[in-house]
């Protein structure tokens, strides 16, 4: 099934199951060959996820395989140079090198309970697909990751890794090469071969994607709460973390949403500016509307059509954003603001250089926001640094 058939098809099929929802955003939009897959999986996880038993499985995994809690760490040489106090939020730190190994832990335990026998994954700057491959060695499963041919070139790090771990590497020419592309390929391998298992990588996505990826993400901002009341006796102003399709953000963020006094604050992907075709600030330049399942904001042309985006990141380089991002922009519990590949690049710097810390290119917006908004504002803040940037030292940024 090629990607406008898919689409077309996802259009025209309402949404189903209305717990599926964030507000007005949300649903299983999803050709009817899905339809019972994907209800099996949100009532299998509904189980789960009030199960004991599981909650202990996934605690010891991430305690012991992955490493957590990570850390939060007091950046003193960046809250100098800000002006404000500002923590980081230790991500990098984790097996594999981000926070994406916190939702495959937590999924292919959902997929092991349903008896799959095979992975299959989407990837964008590839720490997915590293973290998915991981757990599927892990776990003995075969494992097929799909990444765009743009997105493989420029993050063969990571490229490699996927193949070092024993998974079947699928590249796609189609579109631009990027996430989205990568996204329709293992959707329609999913649709002709629904035995599979999906494990989405962000909070997007039919329902209960944005739901269980939320939930085995939330870790980041359960353990943060914690942590800056340990360490400062109270909650942050504000919290900041980078969004693409938004898994690390909301992770973050569902920590935190019930705290009036705490603003939350997201980075997009801008690009080159807001300028249609050269950026992937979803949330500043797109609409709503049905897209890969989901009824969420997508940057689309004047009749609708997805459009490509463009950003120096490849996990933020994506037309869409999750559903529960949708309606926190709209209900103005978080505000979403464009960076620059520009100004990316030069908090990558100035991490690196200030900290010791090299951190991802998509964790390095998350960065500059914080930075152009608390200067000199002596604001309490977490920055979520949602991966290590091993995988962008070869792209010669500086």
């Amino acid at each position: 099934m090629d990607t406008d058939t898919l689409k077309n098809t996802e259009t025209t099929i309402k949404s189903t199951n209305k717990s599926g929802y964030f507000g007005i955003y949300g649903g299983m939009f999803v050709p009817p060959a899905l339809e019972p897959k994907l209800n099996e999986l949100s009532k299998v996880f509904e189980q789960l996820k009030n199960n004991n038993d599981f909650i202990k499985e996934f605690h010891y995994y991430l305690n012991q395989y992955v490493g957590r809690p990570s850390p939060l760490y007091f950046a003193q040489r960046l809250s100098e140079y800000v002006g404000s106090r500002i923590y980081l939020k230790r991500e990098d730190l984790n097996h594999t090198g981000a926070h994406k190994i916190n939702n495959t832990i937590g999924q292919i335990l959902v997929a092991k309970f349903m008896g799959a026998k095979e992975i299959i994954a989407e990837t964008g700057a590839g720490q997915h697909g590293v973290a998915t491959a991981t757990a599927a060695a892990m776990f003995g499963m075969k494992c097929k990751i799909f990444m765009g041919r743009t997105d493989a070139e420029r993050q063969q790090l990571n490229a490699y890794r996927i193949k070092l771990l024993g998974a079947e590497f699928i590249t796609t020419s189609r579109g631009t090469g990027t996430l989205k592309d990568a996204v329709d390929a293992a959707l329609e391998y999913y649709i002709e071969n629904p035995d599979s298992f999906y494990i989405l990588g962000s909070a997007v996505g039919p329902h209960p994607y944005p739901s269980m990826v939320r939930f085995f993400q939330s870790v980041i901002g359960t353990e943060s709460r914690k942590q800056i009341i340990e360490q400062e006796g109270k909650l942050p102003n504000s919290i900041f973390a980078c969004v693409g399709g938004g898994s690390n953000a909301i992770g973050l963020f569902s920590g935190f949403l019930e705290d009036e006094n705490v603003k939350i604050f997201a980075a997009e992907g801008g690009g080159e500016g807001l300028y249609l075709g050269r950026t992937a600030a979803t949330l500043v330049m797109g609409k709503p509307m049905v897209f890969q399942g989901t009824y969420s904001y997508c940057i689309a042309d004047d009749d609708g059509n997805p459009i490509n985006t463009y950003s120096i990141a490849a996990g933020l380089d994506y037309p869409g954003v999750g559903p529960e991002h949708a309606f926190l922009k709209d209900a103005k519990r978080a505000e979403y603001h464009c960076i620059t590949d520009n100004e990316a690049i030069e908090s990558f710097k100035l991490l690196s250089i200030l900290e010791g810390i090299i951190p991802a290119i998509e964790s390095s917006h998350a960065v500059a926001l914080a930075v152009k908004l608390l200067k000199n504002k002596n604001a309490l803040s977490i920055i979520n640094l949602s991966g290590r940037g091993d995988k962008d030292v070869d792209r010669k940024l500086i």
